[in-house]
């Protein structure tokens, strides 16, 4: 018997880098017997593998999942793109099952499938030429107070060391006369589905200590070697991450190798604490500690109750 009503249901699962939401979502998946849409916008790019922490063979045969590496670093792709493609997997995954699983630290990429996103508007070739003279004459700092004017609330959660996010920011902010923070979501009216939260939280220690040992794990899994695969494309903004900048400096000479593990250890933390600081504002979000998969059972067999097929 089958209820005359059921409600689709999208378990999204959240939380910082290292803080185990692979293993959580395939763990669900299976539960669920459904398939995970990933929104770790890192993760997208097939060429970027152990710097991107992407799912291992076993973790993709142990549950299906989807865009993970269906990109190349030369492609160019925004939350825009990622909220068409997303929804076409989403629909056909419902066709078959009640509930599907969606999960990744990338914030904008998952509020841009919860509530929609907006295409930005492109600058002048004018303004763009004049905020690069901006940055090549007075530096980094100039486009970071820029930006405080014109939108702190993104100033609040933006990577201020990443002088492309700060002149897009800025480019949207300018040509919209619109912070970029309010420009980027937008309401979408109703969805096909239910989005249901589950944020992965630990003790500051414990998450430091997890990202320590990842780190060092991808250095030992040969991530300076991918890294100098594509030292000639570094301006690409792919290659614009943690773990990849570094190593780079290194290879320009700026910096030791010793540097460059304590670099990438402090920059993924800080990583870390701009996401929960993106999380934090949904208050829909029910946080459990991250190593209670029973707990986060419970709450999503509640959740999902009168949802799944008899």
């Amino acid at each position: 018997m089958e209820h005359a009503v059921k409600r689709k249901k999208l378990i999204v699962v959240l939380g910082p880098t290292a803080s185990g939401k692979t293993a959580t979502a395939i763990a669900l998946a299976r539960r669920y017997r459904t398939e995970i849409v990933s929104a770790d916008s890192r993760q997208f790019y097939k060429e970027l593998k152990i710097g991107t922490a992407s799912p291992t063979i076993d973790e993709l045969i142990a549950a299906p999942h989807h865009f993970i590496g269906h990109l190349s670093i030369y492609d160019y792709y925004n939350a825009s793109r990622f909220e068409s493609d997303a929804m076409e997997k989403l629909k056909d995954i419902f066709i078959k099952n009640d509930v599907a699983i969606m999960t990744g630290g990338s914030g904008l990429y998952i509020d841009a499938v919860i509530n929609g996103i907006d295409e930005l508007p492109d600058p002048t070739p004018e303004l763009r030429r004049e905020l690069k003279r901006l940055l090549e004459t007075k530096g980094i700092g100039a486009l970071q107070e820029k930006l405080l004017q014109y939108d702190p609330e993104y100033y609040q959660t933006v990577d201020l060391k990443n002088p492309k996010r700060l002149l897009r920011a800025l480019e949207v902010s300018v040509t919209a006369g619109k912070p970029y923070s309010e420009l980027r979501v937008k309401s979408t009216g109703k969805r096909f589905f239910e989005a249901v939260f589950v944020g992965l939280e630990c003790e500051r220690s414990i998450l430091n200590d997890r990202i320590c040992r990842r780190v060092d794990q991808m250095l030992d899994a040969g991530l300076a070697e991918e890294a100098m695969q594509f030292f000639h494309l570094r301006d690409l903004n792919a290659l614009n991450t943690v773990g990849y900048k570094e190593l780079y400096e290194w290879k320009d000479g700026k910096i030791s190798f010793e540097q460059v593990v304590e670099n990438i250890k402090t920059n993924t933390r800080r990583y870390a604490k701009r996401q929960m600081t993106w999380f934090r504002k949904n208050k829909a979000i029910k946080w459990f500690p991250h190593d209670q998969i029973d707990m986060i059972f419970h709450f999503c067999d509640q959740m999902l109750e009168g949802t799944l097929r008899e």
